[in-house]
């Protein structure tokens, strides 16, 4: 508040507005309200499912708060008994990158090709070149997949160099950093990946993209520079969609000892799986993600904050499953609190919307269709942070991003 009062704007919620693709507070609260009401009568079932499986199985008469998770996990498990370990065998490595360069070809008309002639900070570290069909090179990239020693955890995409325009006329080639931490090659076996490993290299590859198919030659808002962060996941969540289609998977995956793709019956279970609890799962992101715009967006100094107030009110229009009187969860919601997401938490779910609501377009026209990729190319990733989000968004669907794709992906019918 305190920040957005000298700048001229009404509260944090206009000021974290201001570098964001929402265009108003109203839009952001409009969006909540309406994806809640349309994922909670799903949510009550999903709850009442839950309630009867632990009565049956377990003899539990009262499902509590604190129940949910572990008898969640039960019911998941009785349901679709799928383990990661099931899954490896038809994920090696050469299959799942080259599967990830085969759908990017295809949509984009983008070839990557290896270098080995670069240096490196690690042997197991591999260096790729992306040319585009005229043979001109676009961007590259250092891939360091397995986990080592002394190696931060996790996964991520970072930009080594961005495109730019130099003083002598040239241009600078974007550069990306694509880093995860998978199991390595062991025992004569190639490196085995779950799914949801698959998933990473996907997203972080889409990241990876938006940074170096960049035509921007500024530097504060070519490739990933300048993005507003409700849409710098678009791309990312965007290329998660093809881990999931037998069409792709056919190629993506096929196992390290007879070449087999996936079979049929273990991804249907992956996807029932996928979508087990899915209205419960947005419940609860959008009533946090209320809680945190509301806070800010209604701030008023006089008062103060009423943060457990304001949560009791949302937790009556969201939540469907109760909370314990005594619960303190806004203590413990660091996020808005000591991270950077404050009046801005919702946009795990803005970027869901606009991913599913993009892939969309996909499948109307074709999952490999070069034409409804080049869109995309056109109109998203090679734009940079150089216009508004909103627009780029709408230049390339034809309108302004509608709620039911995402439903649909999350089998949700509201």
């Amino acid at each position: 508040h305190a920040l957005a009062q000298p700048r001229g704007r009404e509260n944090h919620a206009h000021e974290a507005r201001a570098t964001n693709l929402a265009e108003t507070p109203q839009q952001v609260r409009d969006f909540l309200t309406d994806l809640a009401k349309r994922a909670r009568p799903q949510g009550e079932k999903e709850l009442a499912q839950l309630r009867a499986f632990a009565k049956a199985e377990f003899g539990v008469e009262e499902l509590q708060p604190w129940d949910i998770a572990y008898y969640s996990e039960k019911q998941k498990q009785h349901l679709y008994s799928i383990s990661d370990e099931q899954l490896r065998p038809y994920f090696p490595e050469n299959k799942a990158v080259n599967g990830l360069f085969e759908v990017v070809k295809r949509i984009y008309g983008i070839t990557a090709k290896e270098r080995t002639d670069v240096d490196v900070w690690h042997p197991e570290v591999r260096f790729f070149e992306l040319y585009d069909e005229n043979n001109e090179l676009r961007g590259s990239f250092y891939l360091d997949l397995y986990a080592r020693e002394h190696k931060r955890g996790g996964a991520w995409m970072d930009d080594c160099v961005g495109q730019m325009r130099k003083a002598d006329g040239t241009l600078q080639k974007p550069v990306a950093y694509l880093t995860c931490n998978f199991n390595r090659p062991v025992n004569g076996k190639p490196a085995l990946f779950t799914h949801d490993e698959v998933i990473t290299l996907f997203h972080e590859f889409g990241h990876g993209l938006h940074h170096m198919l960049t035509r921007i030659e500024t530097a504060g808002v070519s490739g990933i520079s300048g993005v507003p962060w409700d849409a710098v996941e678009l791309p990312s969540q965007f290329m998660e969609n093809w881990c999931w289609e037998p069409e792709a998977l056919a190629f993506i995956s096929g196992h390290y000892e007879t070449g087999e793709p996936l079979p049929k019956e273990l991804l249907d279970k992956m996807l029932a799986a996928k979508n087990y609890q899915a209205a419960l799962f947005i419940l609860r992101q959008l009533e946090v993600g209320l809680c945190d715009f509301r806070l800010h967006a209604e701030f008023n100094p006089q008062q103060g904050a009423k943060i457990l107030e304001t949560l009791v009110e949302i937790k009556k229009q969201v939540a469907v499953v109760p909370s314990p009187t005594w619960g303190r969860f806004p203590h413990a919601f660091s996020h808005i609190f000591a991270g950077g997401y404050a009046a801005g938490y919702y946009s795990y779910l803005w970027a869901d919307v606009l991913a599913a609501d993009a892939y969309s377009r996909f499948e109307e026209e074709g999952i490999f269709n070069r034409e409804t990729g080049q869109s995309f190319l056109d109109n998203i990733l090679t734009r940079g942070g150089s216009e508004e989000p909103m627009e780029l968004f709408k230049r390339f669907r034809g309108r302004e991003p509608q709620l039911d794709a995402m439903l649909e992906h999350y089998g949700i019918k509201g």
